[in-house]
């Protein structure tokens, strides 16, 4: 196996495979808990989540516990979950638990009650002066993550010297804040414990190229061939033209004309179909109505590229009317943002004008072959109309997740398995359309230390 950092960003274009340890191996588990998670950007919660000071969420992340407090209007403090006295959680947090949210004053040790203000200092021990003096400011506060937050989400880093947040998301977080994701609310939020690996799950929704053979149904509203492009750690994918592989194509976004004859038809088919089996994101109301009309609006015959843009702006003043501005998005960056990023190590967006579909993959406890999957919508909505969320744990089923998720799940599981036959020779990645994955893979390895991409001869 090459040692990691031989594979650079062209060898992405070329046929690549790479060792399965990553998804399968107890010991790669465990041994991320080291190498990965604390040296990571990850994102905790969206901001308006944290509506007073003193409100606070957990995270937990493999054996890590991390308290996220709102201190200000703007502002937040970020700290493990460990008292320094003897290593009690000061939030108790089972792995059964999505996370645990309140708001605190202060936070207070259940086992000898230690007490910490919201900056983390000490502010009681219990008979102090049994200790000589040993009990200095530094030995008894908690112990400081790094927190920002960027496109309505807190994030946290355990790393101290860890690089900036927008450094760390580059080239896809300036793309991203063109589309003021953090101007959007939450419109569902779900989660599950699901039977495979972190890994498994997060990579069935980096590329369209699976469209084919597992959502079968959408063949007869549109195309999916695809492309995928590295960005450092980062990637994206869009939709593209076959032969036309170095020129991103502007079919990238989601809100993208249908297949068929009468553009006016199918690009209503398409985004409705959409819409309905993707659990109702992917798009908005405003958006699948304004499709419906195309047909009564234009007359029979008028291009794609004319019927989108007049989709586009129909509904961009039916949003206007109801109070939803939309972003000024250039040209050039809507045809760069594609359909679908993947933010290393584990968040996939696929991003909208006014929505966002959202996962989030973690590992459940050391099991490799377990993962919590969580994903969200996200909308633009007029001012206090947002729907009131909470996250609701629920069986992977087409009834809570819609039809195409639950195509997905029926995937993910069985790929977990099947990884495990001493009859599988390796992953064989399309160089085009699944060079997010082979990207991935080379910057995890960078991380591990084992697993990089190697060269198919």
């Amino acid at each position: 196996m090459n040692k990691p950092g031989n594979i650079a960003v062209e060898d992405l274009a070329e046929p690549l495979t790479y060792p399965v340890d990553a998804f399968l191996s107890r010991d790669y588990a465990r041994a991320e808990k080291d190498r990965l998670w604390p040296q990571v950007w990850q994102l905790v919660e969206r901001v308006d989540d944290f509506r007073e000071v003193g409100d606070f969420v957990t995270y937990n992340i493999a054996d890590d516990s991390i308290i996220v407090i709102k201190t200000g209007e703007n502002s937040f403090n970020a700290f493990h979950n460990v008292c320094p006295h003897r290593g009690r959680q000061l939030i108790d947090t089972p792995i059964t638990a999505h996370s645990v949210r309140g708001n605190r004053r202060n936070f207070i040790c259940g086992f000898h009650g230690w007490t910490f203000d919201r900056d983390g200092n000490n502010t009681y021990v219990l008979d102090k002066e049994d200790w000589k003096g040993a009990l200095t400011p530094e030995r008894t506060c908690l112990s400081r993550v790094q927190v920002d937050s960027w496109g309505g989400w807190v994030w946290i880093n355990m790393n101290p010297d860890a690089e900036p947040l927008l450094d760390f998301l580059g080239r896809a977080g300036e793309i991203l804040s063109h589309f003021e994701l953090d101007k959007m609310r939450y419109k569902w939020r779900q989660w599950a414990v699901y039977p495979c690996n972190w890994k498994t799950a997060i990579e069935a929704f980096m590329e369209p190229y699976h469209v084919a053979g597992t959502h079968t149904q959408l063949l007869d509203y549109g195309d999916y061939y695809a492309y995928s492009v590295a960005y450092d750690r980062h990637g994206v994918s869009g939709f593209d033209q076959k032969g036309l592989a170095a020129k991103m194509s502007q079919g990238g976004s989601v809100s993208r004309a249908g297949k068929g004859a009468d553009a006016r038809v199918s690009t209503y088919a398409l985004a409705r179909e959409n819409y309905e089996t993707l659990n109702y994101t992917g798009s908005t109301d405003t958006l699948v109505n304004a499709a419906k009309r195309l047909v009564d609006e234009l007359p029979e015959g008028t291009p794609a590229g004319d019927v989108i843009a007049h989709w586009m702006k129909s509904a961009k003043a039916d949003d206007a009317a109801r109070g939803v501005a939309w972003p000024e998005i250039p040209a050039d960056i809507m045809a760069e943002a594609g359909l679908a990023w993947s933010l290393f190590p584990n968040l996939t967006i696929l991003q909208g004008v006014t929505f966002a579909l959202c996962y989030r993959t973690r590992p459940y406890g050391d099991d490799p072959d377990k993962c919590i999957f969580e994903a969200y919508a996200l909308e633009r909505y007029p001012d206090g109309d947002a729907p009131q969320t909470e996250w609701r744990e629920c069986d992977p089923t087409a009834e809570q997740w819609g039809s195409v998720l639950a195509q997905d799940f029926a995937n993910m599981e069985w790929v977990q398995k099947g990884m495990k036959s001493r009859g599988f020779r390796g992953p064989l990645p399309n160089p085009h359309q699944e060079r997010k994955i082979t990207n991935f893979h080379r910057n995890l390895a960078k991380f591990m230390g084992t697993g990089e991409p190697r060269l198919l001869t």
